[in-house]
């Protein structure tokens, strides 16, 4: 039997909402142990003179956790 958690967090690209959730993974990834999956739970842009300059994902990361 294993039991997982749940962290949310949230990441940001410059790029596109794709990059910005690679980059959340990665960097979840390198915290957390025995990432399985992540669901992005909300997208948002950042706007500065009428352009997208940041794209920003909050994602939930499912983890499981070491007995």
């Amino acid at each position: 039997m294993s039991v997982a958690k749940i962290s949310e967090i949230t990441a940001s690209s410059p790029k596109s909402f794709e990059d910005a959730i690679k980059q959340g993974v990665k960097r979840a990834d390198k915290t957390l142990k025995n990432v399985t999956s992540a669901w992005v739970a909300d997208q948002n842009v950042k706007v500065e003179n009428g352009k997208i300059s940041e794209y920003q994902v909050r994602l939930k990361v499912t983890f499981v956790l070491e007995d």
